[in-house]
């Protein structure tokens, strides 16, 4: 993977300075520590984008016959005896 490479204090010192620029340019940025790459900062693609949870679940319920009616029938029940 190509991209800038921020040691994690700096990383630390700069981190929102570094997602700004970032969301910017669209380069991923390397993390190392000890100058070895140990996480990614990447942005967020464009198809990821949140979506409303209204209506998530529309067509979700193939089939009901009467949602009103008991789901088992009252000599079913245990007692719990």
């Amino acid at each position: 993977m190509t991209g800038k490479s921020v040691g994690a204090a700096e990383f630390k010192a700069k981190c929102l300075n570094l997602i700004e620029q970032m969301a910017g340019d669209g380069e991923p940025i390397i993390i190392t520590k000890r100058g070895k790459p140990v996480a990614v900062l990447s942005p967020v693609p464009e198809t990821a984008a949140r979506t409303s949870i209204i209506g998530a679940m529309k067509g979700s319920v193939l089939t009901y016959d009467d949602p009103f009616s008991p789901a088992i029938e009252a000599g079913e029940w245990d007692e719990g005896r």
